[in-house]
């Protein structure tokens, strides 16, 4: 295995593993296990991205839950995409180290987690990272244009036991900055807090769902403690983790065109969520410096796992509505 300096690659090729061997694939996974085991000068790598180039049998899961995510067509949840994603994800770790790094510790240690204690912990490292270089880097590059506050963010309408809440600000792709969050948290506390409200249905205005959060808006808070205090405090995700106890899939998200970062971090804690044909979902934070930071370290491992997540963050690739269903990441496309 060529060692980089965040990600080491294996060659499931050149391995040398019987797959069909029990105790040897054992062997074999207890070594990747104390290779990434945390150590007092740190673990031995941060992650480890498998590559082959025939399809792997399930017989190799114990191997494929080690590593990061594994570039082949194999068993799920832990193969993704194919050999020729590897220059991308190695340019990406390449292009923002510390980003790449917090991305894959969260994702080896979230799983633990409940939904309310993994959102703290993104929390924190998100807001560590807005104080980082990488992020500054980007920031400098992108100037951020001045706030444009519109009447009606978010459109509420209730028809007997079901709310609609809709987001609109169309003309940005239903972009997740401060307006919409806001109204998006009105609806859903509306909803937690009359029981005889039995189904939330959520989708976007225009050409998309969401295009994920509002670029002019990052980074634009005071300090990175009053960051993290504000996210923790209107998380969309814990919201609708909150009121997916009481509705299951009663609380429904409907998504379309683009649905980028929050567009499907948040969606993704739902009970149910559908989807049109043409979506294309997308998680583009490591180019900006950041990790998602909207819950998607919590919420898609859990619908996907955590190597399918890494594929999406590490590749900045987009998943069609077919894989999306597929892979567990959407309940249904129509």
């Amino acid at each position: 295995m060529p060692e980089l300096d965040l990600l080491q690659v294996l060659d499931l090729d050149s391995a040398g593993v019987n797959w069909a061997d029990e105790a040897a694939v054992g062997r074999f996974a207890a070594g990747l296990r104390q290779c990434l085991a945390p150590g007092p000068h740190g673990p031995g790598a941060v992650g480890v991205v498998g590559v082959a180039s025939r399809p792997l049998p399930r017989s190799a899961g114990p191997v494929l839950e080690q590593l990061t995510v594994t570039l082949a067509q194999g068993p799920a949840p832990w193969c993704a995409g194919s050999r020729a994603d590897l220059p991308s994800v190695l340019a990406t770790a390449d292009r923002a180290p510390g980003a790449t790094r917090v991305l894959l510790e969260l994702l080896r240690t979230g799983g633990c987690a409940d939904v309310g204690h993994g959102l703290l912990v993104e929390s924190l490292a998100y807001s560590m990272l807005l104080a980082g270089p990488e992020f500054r880097c980007w920031r400098a590059s992108t100037p951020a244009a001045p706030p444009v506050e519109v009447e009606q963010p978010v459109l509420l309408s209730r028809r007997g036991a079901r709310l609609e809440v809709v987001l609109n600000r169309p003309e940005r792709h239903n972009a997740w900055g401060r307006q919409v969050r806001d109204g998006f948290l009105a609806g859903l506390e509306l909803a937690e807090l009359d029981p005889a409200l039995t189904e939330v249905v959520v989708r976007g205005a225009g050409p998309s769902y969401c295009s994920g959060g509002d670029l002019d808006e990052f980074g634009t808070a005071p300090d990175v403690v009053s960051a993290h205090a504000v996210r923790l405090a209107r998380s969309g995700a814990l919201a609708v983790t909150r009121l997916r106890e009481r509705l299951g899939p009663g609380l429904r998200f409907e998504l379309h065109g683009l649905c980028i970062g929050a567009g499907i971090e948040i969606p993704a804690a739902a009970g149910r969520v559908v989807a049109d044909p043409d979506t294309r979902f997308r998680l583009p934070e490591l180019s900006l410096g950041l990790v998602p930071g909207a819950g998607g370290t919590v919420t898609l491992p859990r619908r996907i796992g955590r190597w399918r997540t890494a594929w999406m963050a590490l590749t900045g690739a987009d998943v069609d509505a077919g894989t999306a269903r597929e892979w567990g990441l959407v309940d249904e496309v129509r």
